[in-house]
């Protein structure tokens, strides 16, 4: 019988902080804070030798870029190598779980854009690409001293366009809408001690109409000898399922049976979906290694026009948000302030967001699963075509779409924006093929996932016509999304933009949302260079323009869904609904109700 105290204790909660929500191990070691640091505008350091040395001549606060203030050295102007430095011992490695046999794991959530790793002077590991997670082993190069060392060095050509960048600037001064750099180590550092056969990654894949679960397991190794592996799924407190098997290889699929799915009367009540972000909570283990991990009941598909999350039309109501702060770029100043991030996107009444030009810190994406946020995964686009950066976004994609695949939140994967980086993609044969195996290779990985092939115009083999359109008069915005019919006739000529909405691909029983629009500027903290697609000259002019831009789209018999631009101000561009600070321009209630429509 399906028990309706079920969902009345909460999900297991994640440690605070802890750098990766779905991996979670009782012991770790936090390494952020102060290191030593240093430009390196010759590039001299290894010909120096700089690897070998304990300290440099500053220091920093990791994980914050040395282009913010957060990071106590708020240097802007191009450097393209800097180095880092930090001593660990006894103490850290206690923290991280260090015991008889075990791996010492250094982790580093995100560094841009190529780095190198030494301890104790021993080079131990490179890594490219400046947006994804990697781990080192260095449990050989950790020779009995009492502390070690860890160098760094990073190299970030801030005039490589080859490069996945997002909305980081290649000047040196931000103009328009690009930022200033984020550079060097951005994400946490820390130390783990795991088990010499240790689950290394957990994809969940749901199967809400069998009644299954299934996890796939990636292992450190392939096991010497069979290995037990079981895991248990809770909810509430009670048993959904449980299995127990064994492996000889680096991989395993188990699958569980979920009997309480199973109940048609009764099985909504264990959906995840913004309303109810109900998480279940996974116990895993694999021989002598245990970890703790979550994931959400949910289903989403796209067709007859509509989106649909738990097999039922549902309408998104997006916002863009830059994941940017004033003191520490794209870096989050705290664990806190991503919980209040998003936090504060459901308190304006939206049930999504699509975070631009990044690929978020996974506590953000933690978060959004807690709380009940959709979000759209979205890459850093390079600026220029070429098979370098064919090649360097392809690896990076591949990471994230593991990286992130269980997080039930994520509904919806954007590899290409605008046309940046296949800028001449309605001409050119081999952006078009590059787009569309873009689609390809993210559905071979997830064909759970709806995927946007080029948010904006010009999209290849989409799921979601997706457009953008900073029109400011709601009168002609009400006249374009009236019906499907208006908006047909832009799909068969050219959209507000100008350019092509689609070149290829059927889209006939394909969801149209409107996924960036409004822009408005209204500058309340006097910046220099204010920019945004049309401004506001008062709290109350911004308001009463919002509200009917809002009043136009809710009035849409077409869209399946919007994307209001933006969250908040970032620099120069000053067209949020929140300052920088991300304090409400107006009324936050205002706010609400210009975006639910009610």
């Amino acid at each position: 019988m399906f028990d309706d105290d079920l969902n009345r204790s909460g999900p297991r909660e994640v440690p605070a902080g802890y750098p990766r929500p779905q991996l979670v191990r009782e012991h770790w070691s936090d390494l952020c804070g102060q290191w030593s640091f240093q430009h390196d505008d010759s590039d001299i350091g290894l010909e120096e030798r700089w690897f070998e040395r304990e300290s440099l001549a500053g220091t920093i606060v990791v994980p914050f870029p040395p282009e913010s203030a957060a990071s106590g050295v708020g240097e802007t102007a191009h450097h393209r190598v800097v180095w880092y430095q930090r001593g660990f011992g006894a103490a850290e490695l206690e923290a991280a779980g260090r015991r008889e046999g075990s791996r010492i794991l250094l982790h580093f959530g995100a560094v841009d854009y190529r780095s190198r790793i030494w301890i104790d002077g021993s080079f131990v590991g490179a890594h490219e690409g400046g947006h994804t997670p990697f781990a080192i082993d260095i449990t050989e190069a950790l020779h009995e001293r009492e502390t070690h060392s860890i160098v760094v060095r990073v190299e970030d050509d801030p005039e490589d366009v080859e490069q996945p960048r997002g909305k980081q600037d290649w000047l040196e001064h931000p103009h328009v809408i690009w930022y200033h750099r984020t550079s060097g180590i951005w994400q946490p550092v820390w130390l783990e001690a795991v088990e010499p056969v240790s689950v290394r990654s957990v994809h969940w894949v749901t199967d809400v109409h069998a009644a299954t679960v299934s996890a796939r397991l990636d292992l450190s190794r392939v096991p010497a000898e069979p290995v037990a592996v079981s895991i248990r799924l809770a909810f509430g407190g009670k048993v959904l399922g449980e299995v127990t098997t064994s492996t000889d290889r680096a991989s395993v699929t188990v699958s569980l049976p979920v009997p309480l799915l199973g109940n048609g009367q009764g099985y909504e009540q264990l959906l995840w979906s913004p309303e109810h972000p109900r998480l279940v909570d996974a116990d895993v283990r694999v021989g002598d290694d245990a970890v703790q991990s979550y994931l959400g009941l949910r289903t989403v598909h796209v067709g007859q026009n509509a989106f649909w999350l738990n097999d039922r039309p549902y309408y998104l109501r997006s916002v863009l948000n830059q994941g940017y702060w004033p003191e520490s770029h794209l870096a989050a100043p705290s664990a806190d302030a991503l919980r209040a991030e998003a936090q504060l996107i459901k308190d304006l009444g939206f049930n999504a967001t699509r975070v631009h030009q990044k690929f978020e810190d996974p506590r953000f994406l933690y978060w959004a699963d807690r709380l009940g946020i959709l979000v759209w995964g979205e890459a850093p686009a390079a600026f220029e075509y070429s098979t370098t950066a064919v090649e360097r976004m392809v690896r990076e994609w591949l990471d994230i779409v593991r990286r992130d695949f269980s997080h039930p939140s994520i509904v919806a994967w954007v590899p290409l924006n605008e046309s940046w980086g296949v800028q001449h993609i309605a001409s050119d044969a081999r952006m078009q093929h590059y787009a569309r195996s873009l689609v390809d290779l993210t559905k071979a990985l997830d064909p759970t996932r709806p995927v946007v092939s080029n948010d904006g115009w010009e999209q290849v083999d989409t799921d979601i016509v997706a457009i953008h359109d900073y029109e400011a008069d709601p009168d002609i915005m009400r006249e374009r999304y009236a019906d499907r019919a208006a908006v047909d006739r832009m799909i068969r000529t050219a959209g507000p933009a100008g350019r092509r909405l689609i070149l290829s691909g059927d889209v006939d029983d394909k969801p149209v949302m409107l996924t960036e629009f409004g822009g408005i500027s209204y500058d309340v903290d006097a910046h220099d260079h204010a920019w945004g697609y049309s401004t506001a000259s008062s709290g109350d002019d911004f308001a009463e323009r919002l509200e009917g831009l809002m009043g136009a789209v809710h009035d849409s018999r077409a869209l399946q869904g919007f994307c209001y631009t933006q969250l908040t101000d970032t620099l120069q561009e000053t067209n949020g609904l929140l300052t920088e600070a991300r304090e409400p321009k107006i009324p936050i209630e205002r706010i609400r109700r210009a975006i639910t429509g009610r």
